[in-house]
């Protein structure tokens, strides 16, 4: 079909091609559309999901109002502002929505979460850092884990607690004790490597989990699971590769760990 050209409307436009033919697909989602809530302090969480995932994957997110300082009264406070917060995510179909949030998932509640999320998308498949966590381990065939967090003692053994009523056994433990989220951020993947090294070297371990979206972890799970020689993971690392899973797509992919490799 021959297009003509427009008269020009305006000084200077030679020509105004308009009612051009087009065609349309399924978008960048081609494998799956991904929605994830981030906390409105998070630095770190985008930049680990789109190292981690493939082409055709697409990742949505959406800010999630949050406070810098973790404690468990203002975790409990984002509650509220989940269905708003997926509101605001783009008008596609969604595969999968993660909360990005381990401590907030533990506090709220995963259910509850979900519950939330599924207010305003009913089908939707929702996970977050806690459940993804206890699936890449019982996935790996772990269940004795060292547990390595930023967070003050009292999270601390809230989460050691939390995974333990979950079917996991925590015997060995390691925190930063940082309550600041923007200070967590920029703690440098050296200083988390050398921390893995340390607490995942007992025999009392069979793998490690580095809890918070915060702590830059997928780009040296690699490197320090050979060091170490057990399955190292996220909060991040974790839900990236469940999100993918419950997303269908289920082929191996090199370079981010054993967990990579694994199946759901």
């Amino acid at each position: 079909m021959t297009i003509a050209a427009q008269p020009a409307a305006a000084a200077g436009l030679v020509s105004n091609i308009e009612n051009i033919p087009f065609e349309t697909d399924d978008g960048i989602g081609q494998t799956a559309n991904l929605g994830l809530l981030v906390l409105r302090t998070d630095q770190t969480i985008e930049d680990e999901f789109r190292f981690a995932l493939p082409e055709g994957v697409a990742l949505y997110e959406a800010r999630l109002h949050s406070p810098v300082e973790i404690t468990p009264d203002n975790l409990r406070k984002m509650e509220a502002d989940i269905p708003g917060t997926v509101g605001l995510l783009p008008d596609v179909r969604f595969d999968v929505i993660g909360f990005g949030c381990t401590s907030g998932a533990l506090v709220i509640g995963e259910s509850q979460i979900a519950k939330r999320v599924r207010e305003v998308m009913p089908e939707v498949k929702v996970t977050d850092p806690v459940t993804a966590a206890l699936a890449a381990f019982m996935a790996m065939g772990a269940k004795k884990i060292a547990l390595l967090t930023p967070y003050i003692a009292t999270i601390n053994h809230t989460l050691r607690e939390a995974f333990m009523t979950r079917g996991l056994e925590i015997p060995v433990m390691g925190s930063f004790n940082e309550p600041d989220d923007n200070l967590v951020a920029r703690i440098t993947t050296e200083a988390i490597e050398r921390a893995i090294l340390d607490v995942g070297s007992s025999d009392e371990c069979e793998a490690v989990f580095v809890s918070c979206t915060s702590l830059r972890v997928a780009r040296i799970a690699e490197r320090v699971e050979a060091k170490l020689g057990k399955p190292v993971t996220s909060s991040n690392h974790a839900m990236a590769w469940h999100m993918l899973r419950l997303g269908g797509y289920g082929s191996p992919i090199e370079g981010l760990g054993k967990l990579y490799r694994t199946s759901l």
